[in-house]
């Protein structure tokens, strides 16, 4: 591996795939669990205990975003299992073999999530808020800590609490654009929850930020300055189709077609801040909510 290089897990993903492109071919190593012959990339299998750590040695810093997505089943007891191990046992397999490297790398950038806080009402929330209660809590409590044990190595460790990540490649605004297009879209139960949400950009744009700067440590909301509520959000998603977002879905519906989930995911919000990115001194490339969507829509 060439000198100075960065190691990232999930580059597939939607922020892997945003982060890879904006880094340029040859910059950084894959971490994951198959390698063609001659490819940039370090082979692991955390469901085997598998990596690859040697091919580690003199990289520079790691960004670890890999972990099974929350929203891709209804959440039954063995895919909550599954979705906290995917975090669990990967971050501390990588962990585990950071601290035994010559030569660690000087910082590793690990995703969470502003689930972390848990359904809060209006209650406002920057990176000194206590974790909430509930399942996504434990997970981000319990991910942040095994990325933290890299620390006893003297590696800076930042996790990024992401909010909802806006891209048209995927997760939620992917989703939403078939049902708004069709004039079907609005808000979820009473529209009343917040919704930190963050373009894809800014989200990459954190995570180079982290990397680079030397003093900042702990965690980091990676959110938009302008939180809206989930009916302000619809509507501005509407506008930017030019087209109405007048039709409910209504919370009793949800609970039922996705179970626990729903409430988590859609009912649940979170007004939350990017207190600790701004004293950094990020320069948000869209702070508001109608210029990313029209930059993400229109372009």
């Amino acid at each position: 591996m060439g000198p100075g290089r960065l190691v990232v897990s999930g580059s597939t993903g939607l922020v892997g795939t945003a982060l890879a492109e904006a880094l340029g071919p040859g910059s950084f190593l894959s971490l994951g669990r198959s390698r063609r012959a001659g490819s940039d990339a370090v082979r692991w299998d955390p469901s085997t205990g598998h990596i690859e750590a040697d091919r580690l040695e003199g990289c520079r810093g790691v960004v670890h975003l890999a972990g099974e997505s929350i929203a891709a089943r209804r959440w039954t007891a063995g895919v909550k299992t599954s979705i906290l191990a995917s975090r669990i046992e990967g971050t501390r397999l990588l962990v585990s073999a950071l601290r035994r490297l010559a030569a660690p790398p000087r910082v590793l950038v690990s995703a969470s999530a502003v689930g972390y806080y848990g359904d809060r009402g209006d209650e406002p929330l920057d990176e000194s808020s206590p974790p909430g209660s509930g399942f996504l809590p434990e997970v981000a409590v319990a991910w942040e800590a095994e990325a933290a044990r890299a620390g006893e190595a003297g590696i800076r460790v930042v996790c990024l609490r992401f909010g909802i990540i806006l891209s048209t490649r995927g997760g939620a605004l992917a989703k939403m654009l078939t049902p708004f297009r069709l004039g079907l879209g609005g808000r979820l139960g009473t529209g009343r929850q917040w919704m930190p949400w963050v373009h894809v950009a800014d989200a990459v744009g954190a995570i180079r930020l982290a990397l680079a700067h030397d003093d900042l440590s702990g965690p980091v909301n990676v959110v938009a300055p302008a939180p809206v509520r989930n009916a302000d959000f619809a509507r501005a998603l509407g506008r930017a189709l030019g087209r109405p977002a007048v039709l409910p879905a209504p919370a009793v519906a949800l609970r039922v077609v996705m179970g626990e989930m729903a409430e988590a995911l859609l009912l649940s919000g979170q007004n939350v801040t990017p207190a600790r990115l701004m004293r950094a001194g990020y320069l948000f490339r869209h702070p508001d909510l109608d210029g990313a969507l029209r930059d993400l829509l229109v372009g």
